[in-house]
């Protein structure tokens, strides 16, 4: 196995990284926090029509770049460093990787499309208002009416459900329970019974919403009731997903604090020449490579489809989740006071460290899970 990013990859990496800065740095980032999209949809468009960032991993074949999870990778890392206020998670990550999952070929080829020209915002709807990740603990019912599939209920903490124009709801067939009878649903957010209502997010770089549905329409995704082993797939690539953004925001953690230190000067010395500054920032050091060693594995298990991807996607999500908890919460004391301030970029590190260690299942879920996998 090669352990090092191609030539090709990092020249992508650079580019990407330029094009990143230039779009997204420090002062848009708390702009676009504040509007009611929450995102620019000029730079969205660029994303698509420039560097085709939308259909990275989506085949030529659908009208995307035909790369794999590595190259994937390396995007959600860079977002993640620049904390990019974009529905590009809940686009590519869930929705686009569901319909790949779970779509037929004509299904592939009417919506995949759309995602890759950056025309259609996508999303995952998982969570019902039991709170939990758990695909097994899915009530929502959906009920047949002809060859039309109608939804009635409520999908909790959507990621971009007020913003997306396609949203894939995870529902079972009546009667069913357990992970038997999952089934994915395409609606359009245009559907008169279908409502979004915005939630106070605590990250407030990525949007949620609760949706409701009266009588709402949709499109079965595959078999009736066969959509679990594609759910489960979804969610390993969006956990690998995660922890590619959790590894760049960490990495962006520790070279904001070391840059810091070296400027911010107390009793006439950098407080980066404090002993106590320098092992709080080597501890960092540790958590980043640890973190990048996870992911990288976890993402290459994702492009070879391989058949660890179950065990690598929940330890790189366990592990990498909790490094950036514990790299954005050293930022922050590093930075002292100033740390604290709506006005600093730690807090916001702080808290979308926070959210994506929540978002699919905690550490502590993913944990359970792995020593499931293991036959504990």
């Amino acid at each position: 196995m090669n352990f090092a990013f191609s030539e090709e990859q990092e020249a992508f990496r650079e580019t990407l990284r330029r094009f990143l800065e230039a779009r997204s740095p420090t002062a848009e980032v708390f702009r676009l926090t504040e509007t009611p999209e929450g995102f620019d949809p000029a730079v969205w468009k660029q994303m698509a029509c420039e560097l085709g960032l939308q259909g990275v991993q989506i085949p030529e074949s659908y009208g995307g770049q035909g790369f794999g999870f590595l190259e994937l990778g390396i995007v959600f890392e860079e977002m993640g460093r620049v904390l990019l206020c974009s529905p590009y998670f809940s686009t590519v990550c869930l929705g686009a990787n569901a319909i790949l999952n779970a779509g037929s070929e004509k299904q592939k080829a009417a919506l995949l499309p759309g995602i890759s020209k950056g025309e259609t915002v996508a999303t995952l709807a998982l969570v019902d208002e039991s709170g939990s990740w758990n695909p097994a603990s899915v009530d929502l019912e959906l009920r047949r009416d002809g060859d039309d599939w109608i939804l009635d209920g409520v999908k909790r903490l959507v990621t971009d459900g007020a913003l997306a124009d396609l949203v894939l709801v995870v529902a079972r067939i009546a009667g069913t329970r357990g992970e038997t009878g999952l089934s994915l649903i395409a609606v359009r957010s245009d559907d008169p019974g279908l409502e979004a209502v915005p939630v106070d997010p605590l990250d407030p770089t990525r949007r949620i919403a609760d949706l409701h549905f009266e009588g709402v329409r949709g499109e079965l995704l595959g078999e009736p009731g066969g959509a679990a082993a594609a759910l489960e797939r979804t969610l390993d690539q969006a956990s690998v997903c995660l922890a590619a953004e959790s590894v760049g925001g960490t990495q962006r953690c520790l070279d904001a604090a070391v840059e810091y230190a070296r400027t911010r000067v107390q009793f006439a010395r950098p407080i980066g020449s404090f002993q106590a500054i320098k092992h709080k920032c080597a501890e960092v050091l540790l958590e980043v490579e640890s973190a990048k060693s996870v992911a990288y594995f976890a993402s290459w298990a994702a492009a070879e489809q391989s058949e660890q991807l179950p065990l690598a996607a929940s330890v790189a999500r366990s592990f990498c989740g909790d490094a950036y908890v514990r790299a954005a919460s050293e930022n922050v004391q590093i930075h002292g006071g100033v740390g604290f301030t709506w006005e600093a970029e730690p807090q916001l590190h702080y808290k979308r460290a926070r959210w994506n260690r929540t978002l699919f299942g905690g550490a502590a879920h993913h944990r359970q899970r792995i020593a499931r996998l293991k036959g504990f």
